[in-house]
Parts: structure tokens; sequence; C-alpha cells
């Protein structure tokens, strides 16, 4: 084979793994979800996809299938940028307007509901893939009513529980974040808006709770307390989600290892691509001058 057609057939060869690749950095990525209190999709998803204990998991299951629930951490926008309030209608707030979540919009008062009182609470999210991005909660207006569709108007957008600046490493795979709720009674919903600043993409999750739950007030608002997934969980039914995850929030996380993910190719995708060119061109060159020099020596 000539040099010119071993440099083609490296070339080719170099092509097909950048197509590849970037076939694989089509593939969606998820970043976490609210556990506690814990979001819609995670206590759901805690009580086990296949074998769901709440009648509103139940019938979420019966709905929209198990795939929703092993697919936890990816209820996203990829191009919110910013205009969440203007792109996710009223209604549709819980699953970012998305089709594939949208069991999580239900205006039911069966949703599993995390006992809290007004004052500073502790609230963690699970991340799957850290990121520098605006962290904000917000708490829905006195006189909320969970039994209609939750609106923007719902929620007391000018007074937001915490709003929490994410860094592009964790705490053991957590954001471990400090609100202040105000003084509610009876059912209400948390409402978490992560913004990236390196990118689009945005993050959501609708996490119910019960201000007074004992009491005169747990009667009349009735309620199961939820669980949070547990790492075990997480890491059994990993194959069985659809979200590349990249292996992202388990530790305390190098920044410089972390790809920045988004609506385009991601940067360590590139790295890959650039390093795998070059080698290829490399590879050519010395090939051409080896070929080069044993046409001059037999000369």
């Amino acid at each position: 084979m000539s040099w010119t057609r071993r440099l083609l057939a490296a070339g080719a060869v170099t092509a097909g793994a950048a197509a590849a690749l970037a076939t694989t950095a089509g593939t969606a990525s998820a970043h976490g979800a609210m556990f506690g209190p814990a979001s819609r999709i995670a206590a759901c998803y805690a009580e086990g996809p296949e074998t769901p204990k709440s009648q509103v998991c139940k019938d979420l299951v019966a709905a929209s299938g198990t795939q929703p629930l092993y697919d936890w951490n990816e209820v996203n926008l990829a191009n919110a940028n910013g205009q969440s309030q203007q792109i996710i209608p009223d209604g549709k707030l819980c699953s970012a307007g998305r089709d594939k979540y949208k069991a999580l919009d239900w205006a039911r008062t069966d949703w599993p509901a995390t006992n809290v009182s007004a004052g500073s609470n502790a609230f963690n999210f699970r991340v799957t893939a850290p990121h520098q991005g605006v962290m904000t909660l917000y708490i829905t207006k006195t006189g909320y009513d969970p039994t209609k569709p939750l609106k923007w108007s719902d929620l007391d957008l000018a007074n937001p529980v915490t709003t929490y600046a994410t860094a592009r490493t964790s705490n053991n795979g957590y954001y471990n974040i400090t609100g202040n709720l105000p003084s509610r009674t009876g059912r209400h919903l948390i409402y978490m808006v992560w913004q990236r600043t390196d990118s689009p993409e945005a993050f959501y999750g609708c996490s119910d709770v019960v201000f007074g739950g004992t009491g005169a007030a747990a009667a009349a608002v009735p309620f199961s307390q939820p669980g949070a997934p547990s790492e075990q969980q997480l890491a059994a039914d990993a194959s069985k989600s659809t979200i590349a995850v990249h292996n992202h929030g388990t530790g305390t996380a190098n920044s410089a290892s972390l790809p920045t993910e988004g609506t385009g190719t991601s940067a360590a995708l590139l790295g890959v691509v650039g390093l795998s060119l070059a080698g290829a061109t490399a590879s050519g060159v010395l090939l051409h001058r080896r070929v080069r020099n044993n046409a001059v020596a037999t000369a």
C-alpha cells in the first residue's frame, strides 16, 4: 500500500472515531435532583420504579412507564438561557414542559410530602454532574391550591427561599444549601430552578412539603413522607438509565476533569477528537518520512 493510501486509511479510521464520539456527545446528559426535601421524581424513584408504593407514583408509572424514574436526574431544558418563565407554560412547571415528565405536573394532594417548618432549613441536591450556575428555590404563596396546576404566579418569585451559586465541584455528590422558609400552613410546593452559567441549560424540580405536619394540620392535609434514593439504589439502577452522567458527583470533583456539557459538543469530546486527529496526522507524517527515506536508500 502506498503511503498516500495509508494516510487516507488512517484518516478514515480517525474520522470514524470522531463520528462515533460525536454520536456519544448527542447522548442526553443529566445532572441531578433535589433529595431533601425530595422532589416528586426523586420520591417516586426512591419507592422503586417497578414497585411504587404511593398511589400517585403507581399512576405515574402506569401513565408514563418506568423510564422517567430511572432518568430521575434529567428534568431539564437545553436552551433555557435564563428565560424559564418565558418558555415554560403555566401548568407545566414541574415537567419543564417536557412530555416525558408530564405526570410530574399532576395537581394532586397525594404526592409524597416532607414535613417542614418556617425558618432556617437545609436543602440537599444530589448532583451527578456539577456545573457553575445559580440554583434558586421558590415557595408557593399563601393561599396556594395544590388541586390546581402550578402557575408561575403561584410562586413567591420576589422572595426566593434561597439563591445558591453552584460550583464545578460538589461535596460527596451533593450541593448542601441553607435557606429560610416563610410562615405557611398546610401543603405547599418548593420549586427549584438551576440555571447554568457555563451553558444555556437549566434544570427543574418540584418538592412537595407540609407545614405543621402534626396534629390538626396533618389531619387536614394527609400525606406520606418521602424517602430519598440511596446510593446503593443509584448504583444498582445505573444501567437502566438512558442518561449519561459521566460518573460525576460521587465524590469531591476535580473541576479540571469535568466536561463542559450543554447543547453542543463537550470540551472534553473536542479534546479527545483533537488528540485523535493529531495522532493520525503525526502517524501519517512519520509514515511518509519512512517511505521517503527507504526510497532514497534504495535509489
